[in-house]
């Protein structure tokens, strides 16, 4: 298939973003982290009107020479503290990272882990991923994406912040290469299923386990089956309400006779964020799809 054509650049934040802003202070050694080496691993966006997440119109990312070497590019949107992104680059050096994420505290932990590691191939950006996949990440230039627990955005009247929609997913489909890997992840069955639903209606993927973990082996079946998600997690729950967490989930439908889980893959560290999901009794969703 033809690799999908540029998309036009846009206007800074003409749609709603998929992240609020948290604390964006850096203090003590990330700080440190921040002033000593984003020179070396911060690549320098320029940004509309000084917003600090957008891409100007016309500003393309060259791996090329950013990495000085060609290789397949592993790009990771929400990279958080950077473990995921940094275990996998330690573990392959033989292809280049980019690590995208809104936080500043975040980019400076990753920073301070790639200098710790002593990792070449590893590069962090502060954006939103739509805006980088709108013009800043070539077409057809990402060998593998990642999208691993998004925030999700549990209210009804909020899902139209959630990032992985219809929209996302034709962006990922213009960056990534013809074979190209969609790898992603999420702790909340509500989201989940949004996420199957979207890839699945894109022309542009094929589910990669199409089928698989169903009926009873489904994580989703087990998370109806169980109520885990009424008890943990959301907001508190009112008297003849259904919790947060899971009344936007849509039906319970008892068995996912659908499937299509995949299982985790070796690269994929166990970070503290997905511990923590874990420790609360929530299930992990995996999806993997191929970019035709």
């Amino acid at each position: 298939m033809e690799p999908l054509a540029q998309t036009p650049d846009q206007p800074h934040r003409t749609q709603p973003v998929s992240f609020v802003r948290r604390g964006s202070r850096l203090q003590g050694r990330r700080r440190e982290a921040w002033d000593e080496l984003a020179e070396a691993f911060l690549v320098e966006v320029p940004r509309v009107e000084n917003a600090d997440t957008s891409v100007a119109p016309g500003f393309v990312f060259d791996a090329g020479t950013v990495f000085g070497r060609t290789a397949p590019l592993v790009v990771e949107v929400g990279s958080g503290l950077g473990e995921a992104i940094t275990h996998a680059a330690g573990l392959d050096p033989d292809r280049d990272y980019l690590a995208l994420e809104v936080y500043r505290p975040g980019l400076a932990q990753t920073m301070l882990r790639i200098s710790q590691k002593e990792l070449t191939n590893v590069r962090t950006a502060q954006v939103d991923a739509a805006a980088a996949f709108a013009g800043m990440i070539p077409a057809s230039s990402v060998a593998e994406l990642w999208t691993f627990f998004p925030d999700p955005w549990h209210k009804a009247r909020h899902h139209k912040r959630r990032l992985v929609k219809d929209d996302y997913v034709e962006l990922a489909a213009r960056v990534l290469e013809p074979g190209g890997i969609f790898r992603l992840a999420t702790d909340w069955s509500s989201y989940a299923v949004q996420m199957r639903a979207a890839l699945d209606a894109s022309r542009h993927f094929e589910n990669l386990h199409h089928g698989e973990r169903a009926g009873a082996a489904s994580p989703l079946t087990q998370v109806w089956d169980s109520g885990v998600e009424s008890v943990v997690g959301g907001a508190p729950v009112r008297e003849g309400r259904d919790p947060v967490s899971t009344g936007n989930t849509g039906l319970n439908e008892g068995v996912d006779e659908r499937g299509g889980w995949a299982p985790r893959f070796d690269g994929r560290t166990l970070t503290s964020f997905e511990n923590k999901a874990i420790a609360a009794g929530r299930m992990v969703f995996d999806l993997t799809y191929r970019r035709r």
